[in-house]
């Protein structure tokens, strides 16, 4: 696969451009994005489905200033597909011909069950989840897929969209009474299968209702990827969005460029999370586009990343670990070192795997400079960290990232994110565990390292190799509790200076 692919996706609202950087086999970033609101589908449900010269002009428009960006980017490979308004029009061959002949675009129009394995491709693979049924409001369509037990077990999808709800409703001023009961019929139509808990939302609706649901909440931490909420919470806010004026949008947190079919939207997404019986959403950032590339990238791993590889920490790695520094030690003494700790803060399996991440990382801050490393590794993982990880997760590797030896946690930042990290305890015990593992691994990479309780209070560290320059940094660092710390390493204090 090239090196800078680029993904075009056609739907009933919007065109869009994305182009990914690929840093290895399985790293890749996001390096542009471009959008334009075509509503190519616009009028045409009204007209037996055909796409209308208002909709093909605007259309066209954005595919011409995207093939610009593809040229200045030097993108190589280039998917592009369409989706529900360009399926459903009787004269699409006429605006495919067209794009083709005059832009050099090959758009492949994809069907609504391809639309919905698409979306789950990406959610699987970059949302930390195993079992639930995807949710991806168009303009024209909703598109569903179940996934059971990480794999992909069925796709769905129904002529529901916001476009066309819009005008088959809205906009002849029927009633919201007789839109409910259009949506419900149609839902009648899914697999008794489709029943889910947990229902992961893809799309412009359901990330625009997560900014909603964030901002009236105070939630701390912006960033819509991996945002979970419970429905029962917020079903009442979302049917006031339904049946709000467009001047009152803005006090619902709903941004000026959604105003045009968010109720539409809202109602479909109400009236689906009913039906699936979920209580507990869970927001994607990431939908068709991303799944449009997984699927040509891992078309040789069964559409899987492999067991162990994160895309995310594979990327940052890639970009910003330059010094390439042996890791194997380092992980075995953090290894050992949280197993030793564990029985002190009730240690779970989970939190080892962080402090791993954490520990994978800590180099990336180098990259920039190596003064006040540690504050730029933090915002690097804020703001990259973003693939198959919870919000907590991701905050506790970036905090854990920014401790530094003589403070075991940020307190600012604590108090900031509180309610999504661990316990205080359990913060400090992993710091310590983070911080030590880094001073002895950078005295001694190639040391033999143990760790014992020598009592209930001091932790004894055998090294097959002497540690001289860690002694003082362990000493100056924060402990937690009353912890002590004694090294066993074979340096003779007797020679200090005589010859």
């Amino acid at each position: 696969m090239p090196k800078r692919v680029a993904v075009i996706d056609i739907g009933s609202n919007s065109a869009r451009l994305v182009i990914y950087q690929r840093t290895s086999r399985y790293g890749f970033h996001l390096i542009t994005q471009q959008k334009s609101r075509v509503r190519i589908g616009e009028g045409a449900y009204e007209q037996d489905g055909r796409l209308q010269p208002v909709g093909i002009r605007r259309a066209f428009g954005a595919l011409h200033s995207f093939t610009h960006t593809l040229h200045e980017y030097k993108v190589r490979k280039v998917h592009c597909v369409a989706t529900s308004a360009l399926r459903d029009a009787p004269n699409r061959n006429e605006f495919l011909r067209l794009v083709r002949e005059r832009l050099g675009l090959q758009i492949r129009v994809i069907d609504g069950t391809k639309e919905a394995a698409y979306g789950a491709v990406a959610a699987l693979n970059l949302l930390p989840v195993s079992d639930t049924v995807t949710i991806d409001i168009g303009g024209g369509s909703t598109d569903m897929a179940l996934i059971r037990d990480g794999r992909i077990v069925a796709t769905h999808s129904l002529d529901l969209g916001t476009v066309r709800i819009k005008e088959l409703f809205t906009d002849p001023g029927r009633s919201l009474k007789e839109a409910r009961t259009y949506i419900r019929e149609r839902l009648d139509a899914l697999p008794e299968s489709f029943r889910t808990p947990l229902a992961v939302a893809i799309g412009g609706t359901g990330r625009a209702l997560a900014r909603g649901v964030m901002l009236r909440n105070d939630y701390p931490f912006d960033k819509i990827h991996a945002f979970r909420y419970v429905v029962k919470k917020e079903k009442a806010y979302f049917e006031a969005i339904t049946k709000a004026p467009i001047r009152e949008l803005p006090e619902l947190f709903i941004k000026k460029n959604r105003f045009d079919t968010i109720r539409e939207g809202t109602l479909i997404f109400l009236e689906v999370l009913r039906h699936l019986g979920a209580k507990e959403v869970l927001t994607s950032g990431v939908g068709v586009r991303e799944g449009v590339f997984l699927h040509d990238l891992l078309r040789h791993d069964g559409l899987r990343f492999p067991h162990g590889v994160n895309p995310s920490l594979r990327s940052i790695k890639d970009r910003f670990d330059l010094l390439r520094l042996p890791e194997g030690n380092k992980q075995r003494i953090g290894r050992a070192l949280f197993e030793t700790l564990r029985s002190r803060f009730n240690g779970t399996e989970e939190e080892r795997t962080l402090l791993h991440d954490a520990l994978s990382l800590s180099n990336i801050g180098k990259m920039l400079t190596i003064y006040k490393e540690h504050q730029h590794a933090f915002y690097i993982a804020m703001q990259e960290l973003n693939f198959g990880f919870t919000h907590a997760q991701m905050l506790t590797i970036a905090l854990l990232m920014r401790s530094k030896g003589d403070s075991l946690y940020y307190k600012p930042l604590y108090r900031r994110y509180k309610k999504l990290l661990p316990d205080k305890e359990t913060v400090k015990w992993l710091s310590f565990a983070y911080t030590l593992t880094l001073i002895l691994h950078e005295n001694s990479s190639r040391a033999e390292i143990g760790f014992e309780w020598a009592d209930e209070r001091t932790l004894r560290i055998r090294s097959d190799r002497p540690l001289y320059l860690a002694h003082e940094a362990i000493a100056n660092m924060e402990k937690p509790g009353k912890t002590e710390v004694e090294i066993l390493d074979g340096w003779d204090e007797s020679c200090s200076g005589e010859i």
